[in-house]
């Protein structure tokens, strides 16, 4: 027989709930097994088990509840509406609870995201799991609670009222990139596609059905699962279709999509596991071509991979898969969920949010230093010389006439790195979880992904213009 043995403490906090229109306290759940998540929604592993934590809902929708305890790492994420983004951006469907300062953590003895505790239905903890891939090992002890409480289970599903979902034309922009015309192509994640723009927002291409999935095929037909990084190379545009753990590949001539590399399932590798021999991304963010060599930022691995554009098979380059900031060779150094790239004269400049830091590759020397960052729990916003400024949780970045401009994301800012002076300054603020930016025909252009906008920003005279998307339905995006 499955029971606790200990008192579940409370999860209502001061801050207050989400995906939900009203607060909760844990009697409310009694005759219910209830599961829950700490997590915090810039953590790469966090977004990972959402996936699990869907095909439990589905499975056990009449006898379990999950709550979500949002326990935020950076500053950024302790806000109301941050979250409510993320859950949005997500498809989160149960509520949420703001434990902004910590108190439901360390009550339950949290040390690491994600962790989940599981809860039955008379109130007590019966364990807790910290890490990725729990569907195996919370399913038995569901199907053990079941089983021990069926005369005390209160099987009538719970209704949670949802956050409204945008209606806008583009739903968290992501990442963008411009071809030789002067068109853009642009990851509207949120509705799981990439669109061709011109630079006024006319819709020229739609590249995915809009449906979250994994399908090859047609422009009409293909579908992806929150696409980030975009190259092109000749007559082809790589994605790094990042929920689906994979490359994908479109022939812009022949309007067909292809999967490159990646098999739709997460891929792990450490230290001198799968050296010089082909692997599959994690989470790949951002990418980067230089000739016939497409870099990968593997976000979920934290790694840098290389991918040869003429075998399309992926190898592992610059990291040793553990998360830390570690300077060193390619193989000695580490990073922190790599999120954006931009190469300038043989080094590959990359926006390492998680130690909020911007690391450089210097492919010629096969080494990683570091320009600005000090680990993963010191952030701020401080501009100045680099080794004194501090970032937060920084997403995008790309060179531009000998400069990197930064899109700062958790800090709302896009900020240029001089990189003979070693200085850093903001350029643009007031934006909402910036997560790339571009330069085209002298003007700077950014996805203020939170607000679902593009922006085209002088940088000489200051003026912005929020540009209109025309032409685009806003997509199901589910």
């Amino acid at each position: 027989m499955l029971t606790g043995r200990v008192n579940a403490p409370e999860i209502n906090t001061r801050h207050g709930w989400l995906n939900t229109d009203r607060s909760y306290f844990l009697k409310d759940f009694r005759g219910k097994i209830v599961l829950l998540d700490f997590w915090t929604f810039g953590c790469i592993n966090c977004q990972h088990i959402l996936p699990d934590l869907k095909r439990l809902e589905k499975e056990y929708a009449r006898e379990l509840v999950i709550i979500g305890v949002h326990s935020a790492k950076f500053d950024a994420e302790k806000r109301q509406n941050a979250i409510r983004q993320a859950i949005l951006k997500f498809g989160i469907e149960h509520p949420v609870v703001n434990d902004a300062d910590f108190e439901v953590w360390k009550q339950y003895a949290i040390n690491a995201w994600p962790t989940v505790t599981l809860i039955d239905p008379d109130g007590k903890v019966v364990g807790q799991k910290p890490g990725e891939g729990i569907y195996d090992i919370i399913k038995p002890h569901l199907d053990n609670l079941i089983a021990t409480f069926a005369d005390k289970l209160n099987r009538e599903p719970f209704r949670f009222k949802a956050e409204p979902a945008p209606t806008s034309a583009l739903k968290f922009p992501s990442k963008l990139i411009f071809d030789e015309e002067g068109n853009l192509y642009l990851s509207d994640s949120g509705h799981h596609r990439i669109l061709k723009l011109d630079t006024t927002g006319q819709l020229l291409e739609i590249i995915g059905s809009g449906q979250r999935g994994f399908t090859d095929g047609s422009f009409e037909e293909a579908s992806f699962q929150e696409p980030h990084g975009l190259a092109l190379h000749g007559s082809f545009l790589y994605v790094a279709d990042a929920k689906n753990n994979a490359i994908r590949k479109v022939n812009l001539h022949q309007r067909q999509v292809t999967t490159s590399v990646g098999t739709g399932e997460l891929s792990y590798y450490f230290f001198h596991e799968e050296v010089g021999v082909p692997v599959n991304p994690n989470s790949p963010w951002d990418l980067a071509i230089d000739g016939n060599q497409l870099y990968i930022a593997s976000a979920g691995n934290h790694q840098i991979l290389r991918l040869d554009l003429e075998t399309e098979k992926a190898y592992r380059f610059a990291g040793t898969g553990r998360e830390a900031l570690a300077d060193g060779t390619f193989p000695e150094a580490a990073f922190n969920q790599p999120s954006g790239l931009a190469l300038l004269e043989r080094t590959l400049y990359i926006a390492d949010p998680e130690a909020s830091a911007v690391r450089a590759l210097h492919l010629d020397k096969g080494t990683v230093t570091t320009l600005i960052g000090r680990g993963l729990f010191e952030f701020g916003d401080e501009d100045g010389d680099f080794d004194e400024a501090y970032l937060q949780h920084c997403m995008g970045i790309t060179a531009h006439a000998g400069t990197l401009y930064l899109a700062d994301t958790y800090n709302g800012k896009v900020k240029e790195l001089n990189l003979q002076k070693k200085r850093i300054r903001t350029v643009v603020a007031g934006l909402e979880e910036p997560n790339d930016v571009h330069f085209h025909q002298d003007l700077l252009w950014i996805t203020n992904t939170n607000a679902h906008e593009l922006w085209k920003v002088n940088l000489k005279t200051g003026e912005r213009e929020i540009v209109t998307i025309k032409g685009v339905v806003a997509g199901a995006g589910r």
